[in-house]
């Protein structure tokens, strides 16, 4: 059983290293790309630039929503609106919109009340109303946890003008609130969310979309029946863009780096978190999602320790440990400090040989259940992705859903 433990251990020691050398490649390609891509969007005349609306649903109070938002508000670009979709008046995050709305005058903004909704996916039942009271034809989506520059939509807009380009999407770097636990899953973000995403462009191309932010034009989303036709799905980001790659659209990563702020977490809500994204990606893309369980370092070098040890061969079993902890080392500063430009993945990458073995654990746990618990919310999944729900949070209770 050792000799099966301890080749198990080699072979994924083997496997994490192929994905980091390929993590390498693509970082490098993607730097070399992103220079390009933000000379060309700064070069597009500003008279070209179509008006744009920023549609931001939101869901309570959360920390720093005040200052997300207000980014929004702050763009340099010559015509934007922005619409927020709420559920009731009563939503908390309303009195921010409104503290904002007259700090900027000047800026169009409109609030869109969706009420209860009727779909599975609560967010899209929102979108679909903000869209409907928007006249122009170029839109960017935003969750309410990102906060941007403002050059975000100077440089996010013109790749859409390409008429072959039918959604942009940015990769996002984690800011944490202030715990030890948020501080993991903000290195997550920018770690291993975005080495997966330059993997997926550089080998396959992008076929799908983030939802942190999501730019796109109208006659993409006319064509593939409105953004209704991800209302069934929990992971409506990915579908949306994969429905507009099927389109015969580009889907274009930008060069374009967001920030995406976390809420103070304990370690059971960070770990619920974790696990109910990695479900998502299970349903999502099921074969890359198994595929990925061999990416991970720390666990097999954890594997190598404990069977190298148990055959007498200790030297060996805490060489593969040290080896896994510099291969994540490596990979928190090629990718979470070099790309996503975060200066904690320089700062604190000693730490993300920890958010390695965290994020395996998660990602077994994936395989454990289909249901999940999601703003207050219960639903489960079916199988192609789609989500049921279970509960819904009507008026401050939660109601049982046929």
């Amino acid at each position: 059983m050792w000799y099966a433990l301890l080749a198990l251990a080699l072979f994924g020691t083997a496997s994490s290293t192929v994905f980091l050398i390929l993590a390498l490649v693509a970082a490098r390609r993607y730097r070399r790309y992103a220079e390009n891509a933000s000379r060309s969007a700064n070069a597009v005349p500003e008279s070209t630039l179509p008006p744009v609306t920023l549609l931001k649903p939101v869901h309570g109070m959360e920390p720093r929503l005040h200052e997300n938002l207000e980014s929004f508000f702050r763009q340099n670009y010559p015509d934007f609106e922005i619409i927020f979709g709420a559920r009731s008046a009563d939503n908390a995050a309303l009195t921010v919109v409104d503290e904002l709305r007259a700090l900027y005058p000047n800026v169009r903004c409109k609030i869109v009340l969706s009420g209860p909704p009727t779909w599975p996916n609560a967010k899209v039942f929102s979108l679909d109303k903000m869209i409907a009271l928007s006249r122009n034809d170029y839109f960017v989506i935003s969750d309410s946890d990102v906060e941007v520059g403002p050059d975000f939509l100077r440089n996010v807009v013109p790749p859409l003008l390409n008429p072959r380009n039918g959604l942009l999407t940015c990769v996002y770097r984690g800011v944490p609130a202030r715990s030890f636990w948020s501080s993991l899953e903000a290195l997550g973000m920018s770690v291993e969310m975005t080495s997966g995403v330059l993997l997926a462009d550089m080998l396959e191309g992008m076929r799908f979309a983030l939802g942190a932010v999501i730019a796109t034009k109208r006659e993409a989303l006319e064509k593939i029946g409105g953004i209704a036709a991800t209302a069934d799905y929990y992971s409506d980001d990915f579908v949306l863009g994969n429905l507009v790659w099927a389109a015969g659209y580009n889907i274009v990563l930008s060069h374009y780096v967001v920030d995406h702020v976390l809420i103070p977490s304990s370690f059971l809500r960070t770990f619920g978190h974790q696990v109910r994204w990695m479900k998502s990606t299970r349903y999502s893309r099921p074969r890359g999602h198994l595929g990925s369980g061999l990416t991970f370092a720390v666990p097999f070098g954890l594997l190598g320790l404990i069977s190298a040890t148990a055959l007498g061969h200790p030297v060996v079993g805490i060489a593969l440990l040290g080896y896994s902890i510099l291969n994540r080392i490596i990979q928190s500063l090629a990718i979470g400090w070099s790309v996503a430009r975060d200066p904690r993945a320089l700062r604190l990458c000693w730490l993300y040989p920890l958010r390695d073995l965290l994020g395996f654990i998660t990602w077994a746990a994936s395989y454990t259940s289909r249901s999940f618990f999601w703003r207050g919310e219960t639903y489960h999944f079916t199988p192609g992705g789609k989500i049921v729900p279970q509960q819904r949070a009507v008026e401050g209770a939660l109601v049982d859903q046929p």
